[in-house]
């Protein structure tokens, strides 16, 4: 599929590649593809997310928002004790099995990361569907390419990643930007 991408669409994986690696994630999300878009500006992905009113700063402050939201050190004790469940309980168990400060420990060195194949991070199974879904928006337009529009495109239609969830935030009409893009790639 990948000798199909034209050379925005390969610097768009690539560049997402650069944006996991900069917030410190060992994979490649939706919302790192969302991010590699944004940095593209005279791309047709970055120049339509631009008109529409995103830019990658504002994109990065909400996917860290959203992430650190889910943190396990930003659970509320007291809202989890209400449904049942004892942190410091949890906490225990995890130490028993794990080790003093299991999970107080930071990331792992590189090199302790077995999943890593050489230096490149794995994408989610979204991301993944995403591509595919990209070659599938090429396609229905009658393309023999995949461009980056055809990713913002695909990023759309998966629908249940990290990158919609900030897409819907912030208020956008999914399918005016979807019109933009196809006329934007016609």
């Amino acid at each position: 599929m990948f000798e199909r991408f034209t050379a925005d669409a390969r610097l768009t994986v690539v560049q997402a590649q650069e944006e996991a690696r900069v917030l410190g994630h060992d994979h490649i999300g939706t919302e790192h593809l969302l991010l590699a878009l944004l940095r593209q500006n005279p791309s047709v992905g970055g120049q339509v997310l631009l008109r529409h009113g995103l830019d990658h700063d504002q994109v990065g402050d909400r996917v860290r928002g959203l992430l650190a939201g889910t943190a396990p050190d930003t659970l509320d004790a007291e809202a989890l004790e209400t449904i049942g469940i004892d942190l410091g309980a949890v906490r225990e168990k995890v130490e028993a099995a794990f080790g003093p400060g299991a999970l107080d420990r930071g990331p792992r060195n590189r090199r302790d990361r077995p999943w890593r194949f050489g230096g490149r991070s794995p994408f989610t199974s979204r991301a993944k569907k995403v591509l595919e879904l990209s070659l599938r928006e090429a396609l229905a337009l009658k393309h023999n390419y995949i461009g980056d529009g055809h990713i913002l495109l695909g990023l759309m239609r998966e629908g249940q990643g990290l990158a919609t969830r900030v897409l819907a935030d912030a208020a956008l009409d999914f399918e005016a930007l979807r019109q933009d893009v196809r006329a934007e790639l016609s």
